[in-house]
C-alpha cells in the first residue's frame, strides 16, 4: 500500500510542506483578532490601499505590454543598424530595481537636481525650476516600476516572435493584410500564452514592489502590510492585509484562465516550420527602429546608471564613508548560502518527483511553486507568524527555551525565506532541464546496476551542469535586488546594498544612496551579462 514511501518521496514532500508554510499561515491567520487599528483602517485607508494598488497594476500592464511587446516585435522582425545590439541590452534593465529607479527620476527633475544643474551650465543662472516636470508620486511610481519590469513581457514575446514559422507572415499576405492588420491579428495572437506570461510576472513584481511605492509616499497593500508591523506592531493586522492582496493575485490568475477559454495558440502546418525573415528596413523606417530601441535601452538602463555615476563622482565622501567590502562580503554569503540550499533541495524534490511519479506529491510541488507569486513583504511578515506560533504553541508547551531568535534576525530565517521566494525559480529551471532526460535513460542505468542515488549523481546532477548554472545567476541576481525580505528580517548592522541604498534614500539623503546603488547596479548588469546567452537562446542552438 505505501510502496512509494521512500527516501525521495519523504524529501521532496517535507521540501513541499515547508515551502506551502507561509501560504497557509496567511489565510489562517486571517481569522486572528486584530488590535483596534483593523477596524480604523477599515474605516478609512482601506479601500485607498486597494484602489491606489489596482492603478498602480493596470497602469504598469498597459505600459510594461506596450514596450516589451513593441521593442520584442522590432528586433524579432526587422533588420536595422545595431538590432543585435539592442537584442541582450534590452535586458539590461533587470539590473535596475524600481526603488533605485525611483531615486533616479526624482534626483535628476527634483528642484535643484540634475536637470538644473544641466541647464544652468548651458544657458546661465534662471529659475529653471518652474520648467522643469516632477515625476513623482502615482506618475513616478508607475514610470519606475514599467522601466525595470518590461524586459519580462520583452524576453518571453521575443522567444515567442523568434519562433513563429514564416508560413504565419505569408498568410497575412495571401490575405491581403497591412503589417499592422497581421500584427494584431496574427502574430500577436499567436504569442499571446508568452505575453500574458510576462504580464503575469510583471503583475506579481508590481504587486509586491516595496521600495518604490514607500519612496513616492504612496500607500498601497505592500506598504500596509509593512507599515502595520513596523508602526503598529500588529502582525495578525498584517497577516489581514496580506490575505487581501493573496485575494487580489489570485484573482487576476482566475481572471487570464477564464478569459482564454478554450482557445489554441497552436497552428498546424502542410508545410512545416520555415524559418522567419526578417525585413530589412529603409532609411527612414531604419532611423527610428533604432531610435525607439536606442531611446527604452537609455530610459531604462543608461539613464539611471549615469545619474548614480554622477552623484558618486559629484560626492566622493559618500564612497570613502561606505562599507563597500563588508557590503559585498555580506550579499556574497547571501547569494552562495541561498543558492546552494535552492539548488540542493529542488535537485531532491525533483528527482523524488521523478521516481515517485505520486499525485499527491505532484500536486502539493505545483502549489510549493507559488511562492514567487506571493510579495516578499507578506512572505516574511507570515514567517515571523509562523515562528512565533510554533515558538508559544509548542517549543515552550515543551519545556524549552525559546527559539524566536534563531529564526527572527538573523542570516538562518534569512535564508528561509529567501528559499521560500525563489524555491519556484530554482525547481522550474531544474524541472525544464528534467523534461529533456527521456525516462528510458534511467531505466538503462537500473538494467546496469545503478541505484536511484547512483543514477542522479552520475547521470542527472551532470547532464543539468548548465541549467544549474543559470539558476544560481538568476537567483544571485533576485537577491541581490531584494529589499523587503532582507529590511525585515536581516540581523542587527547587517546590510547589503539594496538596505544601505533603501536607508539612506529614506531618510532623505539621496546622494549617499547613490553610491550602493550603483554597485548593485553593476554586479546585477554583470550576472544578466553572462547569463543573457541563456535568455537568449537562438545564437546557441
Amino acid at each position: 500500500m505505501f510502496r512509494f514511501l521512500n527516501i525521495w518521496f519523504v524529501s521532496s514532500f517535507l521540501v513541499s510542506m515547508f515551502v506551502i508554510i507561509p501560504i497557509v499561515t496567511v489565510f489562517t491567520s486571517f481569522f486572528d483578532d486584530t488590535s483596534g487599528y483593523y477596524e480604523l483602517l477599515k474605516k478609512t485607508f482601506l479601500i485607498e490601499y486597494i484602489l491606489n494598488s489596482a492603478i498602480l497594476l493596470f497602469c504598469v500592464l498597459i505600459l510594461t505590454f506596450l514596450l516589451g511587446t513593441g521593442s520584442a516585435y522590432i528586433v524579432s522582425f526587422y533588420e536595422f543598424p545595431f538590432c543585435n545590439f539592442f537584442k541582450w541590452s534590452l535586458i539590461l534593465s533587470f539590473a535596475v530595481p524600481p526603488y533605485i529607479y525611483a531615486y533616479s527620476l526624482t534626483a535628476f527633475f527634483e528642484n535643484y537636481g540634475t536637470a538644473y544643474s544641466i541647464l544652468k551650465n548651458l544657458f546661465g543662472n534662471a529659475n529653471y525650476n518652474q520648467s522643469i516636470p516632477k515625476f513623482d508620486g502615482m506618475f513616478g511610481a508607475i514610470l519606475s516600476i514599467s522601466f525595470s519590469l518590461f524586459a519580462y513581457v520583452y524576453i518571453l514575446a521575443r522567444a515567442s516572435f523568434l519562433y513563429q514559422s514564416q508560413n504565419l507572415i505569408d498568410l497575412g499576405k495571401n490575405l491581403g493584410f497591412s503589417k499592422f492588420k497581421s500584427l494584431y491579428k496574427i502574430i500577436l495572437p499567436a504569442a499571446r500564452p508568452a505575453i500574458i506570461a510576462g504580464l503575469s510576472l510583471v503583475s506579481m513584481e508590481t504587486l509586491a514592489e516595496f521600495g518604490a511605492v514607500d519612496f513616492f509616499s504612496i500607500n498601497t497593500l505592500t506598504t500596509g502590510i509593512y507599515n502595520s508591523w513596523i508602526a503598529f506592531d500588529d502582525l495578525a493586522f498584517a497577516n489581514r492585509i496580506s490575505f487581501f492582496l493573496l485575494l487580489f493575485i489570485f484573482v487576476l490568475f482566475i481572471l487570464e484562465n477564464f478569459s482564454r477559454k478554450n482557445a489554441k495558440y497552436h497552428f498546424n502546418s502542410k508545410g512545416g516550420f520555415k524559418q522567419k525573415e526578417k525585413i530589412k528596413l529603409s532609411s527612414g523606417k531604419s532611423l527610428f527602429a533604432f531610435s525607439f530601441c536606442f531611446l527604452l535601452f537609455f530610459l531604462s538602463f543608461l539613464f539611471p546608471l549615469s545619474q548614480m555615476m554622477y552623484w558618486t563622482i559629484k560626492f566622493p565622501e559618500n564612497l570613502f564613508d561606505l562599507k563597500i567590502i563588508e557590503l559585498l562580503i555580506n550579499t556574497i554569503c547571501l547569494v552562495v548560502l541561498s543558492s546552494f540550499i535552492l539548488i540542493l533541495f529542488s535537485l531532491i524534490s525533483n528527482y523524488g518527483n521523478r521516481v515517485s511519479n505520486n499525485r499527491i506529491l505532484n500536486f502539493l510541488s505545483t502549489l510549493s511553486i507559488s511562492g514567487y507569486a506571493i510579495p516578499g513583504v507578506i512572505l516574511a511578515i507570515a514567517f515571523i507568524t509562523f515562528i512565533a506560533w510554533f515558538d508559544n504553541s509548542i517549543i515552550k508547551s515543551l519545556g524549552f527555551e525559546s527559539i524566536k531568535k534563531v529564526f527572527i534576525g538573523s542570516i538562518l530565517g534569512l535564508i528561509l525565506v529567501y528559499f521560500i521566494r525563489f524555491y519556484s525559480l530554482a525547481f522550474n529551471g531544474i524541472k525544464s532541464g528534467y523534461e529533456k532526460i527521456n525516462i528510458s535513460v534511467d531505466e538503462s542505468a537500473y538494467l546496469l546496476g545503478y541505484s536511484k542515488r547512483k543514477t542522479f549523481f552520475n547521470i542527472h546532477v551532470p547532464f543539468l551542469r548548465n541549467s544549474l548554472l543559470f539558476i544560481v545567476i538568476l537567483i544571485s541576481l533576485e537577491i541581490i535586488r531584494e529589499l523587503p525580505i532582507t529590511l525585515i528580517l536581516r540581523p542587527f548592522n547587517f546590510e547589503t546594498f539594496a538596505t544601505t541604498a533603501y536607508i539612506s534614500a529614506s531618510e532623505d539623503l539621496l546622494e549617499a544612496a547613490a553610491v550602493p546603488s550603483l554597485f548593485l547596479i553593476l554586479i546585477a548588469s554583470i550576472f544578466i551579462i553572462i547569463s543573457s546567452k541563456y535568455i537568449l537562446r537562438e545564437n546557441n542552438e
